[in-house]
């Protein structure tokens, strides 16, 4: 079986404009495209705007379970005891990757942790320029979740499906899986199976009514459709992927910032990889800490059976997983989604093999 490509995460969008990323937990904020939430947590101990002698370090990232290893470090005040008195640390949060990429390109941003569309699209409208991919951070936590009732890929012709947006990760994982088992779609919503973008909240309504038969998603929305909406799982995707493995979440550098300041960007990493180390000793702490933080940005808290179960089906890891990306880029292009880029350039792993050889770990091999 040819295995689908995927485009990746953590908003439809003709070829080179900003393509989506999985949507992300809702936030009762509203707030104009490109705003962002910043959050100075008491353990943060952030100094103000224009403080003298300081780095400032504008750091994004998005309000899920999906970028756990980014806000384990930030809620148990790891990253900032790792980036010292030295730098002015502002966070900020987004709904989604195209508006921490706009971001980025305004200036407003200099590094954050996204999906593997926003950092394609970032690159290749950059014409290579913009970013680097620094580190990973999150495998897997993708699911197509059905009603009881279907249980083969024919069962869905004629049905209609959701994901989060005409473009994104799970979007195109759904439209290249469906081609390879001889069904069509169009990005309209026709073809032997209907395909029908929607926020992942929504999804879960639709799902509950029946208006939809299915959805591919991800976590936690995929454990919240099963237990929630009774579905079941009809596509693991990690079981399309060699060893299971497709990249979710990774950290994503301003190039002017990472050329200008590779030692605090070199104290992100520490920080993201002493994060994971609590998330693999103390799974509990962990899964406390980033519901805290979700709660705190979203005025939302997941169930307890939420986390817990989503949790089991992500892999949280410093490896970028490149060989992933390149098929991610490679499914939009054939799905013309994308306008054909050279993606060579856009990791820069120096800095996290410094970071992994000194932690005693061995190195991540460069694409």
């Amino acid at each position: 079986m040819r295995l689908p490509r995927r485009i990746g995460a953590h908003e439809a969008a003709p070829k080179t404009s900003a393509l989506a990323e999985g949507a992300k937990l809702p936030r009762p904020l509203t707030a104009a495209l490109g705003s962002v939430l910043v959050l100075l947590s008491a353990a943060c101990g952030t100094a103000g705007p224009g403080s003298p002698g300081k780095v400032a370090l504008r750091l994004g990232y998005f309000p899920n379970v999906t970028h756990a290893p980014a806000i384990v470090a930030i809620r148990s005040g790891i990253l900032t005891k790792r980036l010292g008195s030295g730098t002015q640390l502002e966070l900020k949060t987004f709904n989604a990757g195209p508006e921490a990429v706009e971001a980025i390109f305004s200036g407003a941003l200099d590094a954050a942790w996204m999906g593997p569309n926003p950092a394609i699209n970032a690159f290749a409208r950059s014409k290579g320029e913009a970013i680097r991919i620094v580190a990973g951070s999150t495998s897997g936590g993708a699911f197509l979740v059905v009603k009881p009732t279907i249980t083969s890929a024919e069962d869905l012709r004629g049905k209609k499906l959701a994901t989060p947006q005409l473009g994104n990760t799970q979007d195109v994982a759904l439209r290249a899986w469906l081609a390879d088992k001889g069904l069509k779609t169009t990005k309209e919503g026709s073809g032997d199976v209907q395909i029908l973008p929607q926020a992942n909240a929504q999804t879960l309504q639709t799902f509950q009514s029946g208006e939809v038969d299915g959805a591919w998603v991800p976590e936690p929305w995929a454990t919240r459709l099963i237990q929630e909406g009774g579905g079941k799982v009809l596509v693991d995707e990690r079981d399309l992927w060699p060893d299971g493995k497709f990249v979710t979440t990774h950290l994503v550098a301003s190039t002017k910032f990472l050329e200008q300041h590779p030692d605090v960007i070199k104290r992100v990493i520490e920080a993201q990889l002493e994060a994971e180390q609590l998330i693999e000793t103390d799974a509990s702490k962990a899964q406390q800490l980033v519901n805290d933080q979700v709660e705190a940005v979203t005025g939302k808290r997941l169930a307890d059976k939420v986390m817990v179960a989503a949790w089991k089906n992500l892999t949280f890891t410093m490896d970028p997983i490149a060989p992933s990306l390149q098929r991610s880029a490679d499914a939009a292009i054939g799905l013309g989604l994308l306008d054909p880029v050279d993606l060579s350039g856009i990791y820069d792993l120096k800095l996290l093999n410094e970071v992994l050889k000194a932690a005693g770990k061995p190195p991540v091999a460069e694409p």
